[in-house]
């Protein structure tokens, strides 16, 4: 049996905390002494993994070619700026057929296989509330790429949650604009909703406990319940009662500004991936 060695460039907040759910659950088939780690500021959980026994390379160092040799499975992580300067560094090190799956916003499919010529690459987006494991990941797959390379993409990736295969590079776009986007957009209603409860009254020492906590609990509710958010929002809403009065000013104008919201995401997502 093979025995696998997994790679992770750029542990920070989210590298970092799928590294760290690989580890905790032994089914990722990931542990400490197999796992090699390039970044020159490794996050809290990198440094964890580091102490448990992961290797901390230096891509510039000369033995670099070696420690490489024998990785199977690569995890880019990195900001996406930094992606045209460590490429050119790791790839040749690399096996050839090695599976590289690439978080990175905005790096389209094409300069992944550019960067990487000699190996399979897959497509992924997760958003932040992977970080916790709460997350939702798209990911998709280049020509190549082997039954067992795309099931071992998804073993991973659900360290961060819910695993979606897509079948097209334009939906990991469109997956950007809404769930990889989206927790941004639920944060600023948040802010929203504190600003409008202090501004009918709500002292501002609690206001924003308020506004948080409705949030969090509609998720949780939402995440718990068998209903549908539509069949929720009917349940809480009386008619003629508060909730309805203001729903009625909410609904006709959320759907459009949401609709202009993730068209303005999904247009800058092609624009980032065409440079």
């Amino acid at each position: 049996m093979t025995v696998e060695h997994y790679l992770v460039i750029g542990a920070g907040r989210m590298g970092g905390a799928l590294l760290k759910g690989w580890l905790a659950d032994p089914v990722s088939g990931v542990v400490a002494d197999r796992l090699m780690i390039i970044d020159p500021h490794p996050g809290d959980d990198a440094r964890n993994a580091i102490t448990s026994g992961a290797v901390h390379l230096d891509a510039t160092a000369s033995d670099i070619g070696k420690k490489l040799a024998k990785v199977q499975t690569i995890l880019l992580a990195i900001k996406p700026q930094g992606f045209a300067e460590i490429a050119p560094i790791i790839a040749p090190h690399l096996p050839q057929g090695a599976l590289v799956i690439s978080i990175l916003a905005g790096t389209a499919m094409d300069s992944l296989r550019r960067a990487f010529p000699n190996q399979h690459v897959i497509r992924a987006m997760p958003n932040t509330p992977a970080a916790i494991g709460a997350g939702i990941t798209a990911f998709t797959c280049d020509n190549g790429v082997s039954e067992r390379q795309q099931r071992t993409a998804e073993r991973l990736l659900k360290a961060g949650g819910t695993v979606h295969a897509v079948d097209s590079e334009h939906l990991i776009d469109v997956v950007t604009a809404v769930s990889g986007s989206g927790p941004a957009y639920v944060f600023h209603m948040v802010e929203a909703l504190e600003a409008a409860a202090i501004k009918i009254g709500l002292p501002e020492t609690i206001a924003g406990d308020f506004a948080r906590q409705t949030i969090v609990g509609a998720g949780a509710l939402l995440d718990r319940s068998s209903l549908s958010a539509s069949e929720l929002r009917q349940a809480v809403t009386s008619p003629g009662g508060t909730t309805q009065a203001a729903l009625d000013v909410l609904m006709p104008e959320l759907p459009p500004i949401m609709r202009e919201t993730v068209k303005a995401a999904l247009k800058r997502a092609k624009e980032l991936a065409e440079k």
